[in-house]
């Protein structure tokens, strides 16, 4: 009976971490294939704070979008 108990407790922590790497490398994938903030976002947003951005700034505001990703 402890033996069952014991490959039931082992059994679902190895499922959880499998789960838990799994949906992880998932996620990552996908929001490198979907980034959740593009050019023309970020294009928009300086345009309603009153800005008219060029290339360089809307590639500089990328660079640091993708350096806390």
């Amino acid at each position: 009976m402890l033996h069952d108990i014991l490959v039931l407790v082992i059994g679902l922590l190895i499922g959880a971490a499998i789960g838990f790497f799994g949906a992880r490398a998932f996620m990552k994938k996908y929001l490198k294939k979907n980034p959740p903030i593009n050019e023309e976002m970020i294009k928009a947003l300086m345009m309603q704070m009153g800005r008219k951005p060029n290339q360089k700034q809307i590639n500089q505001m990328m660079k640091a979008m993708e350096k806390y990703q």
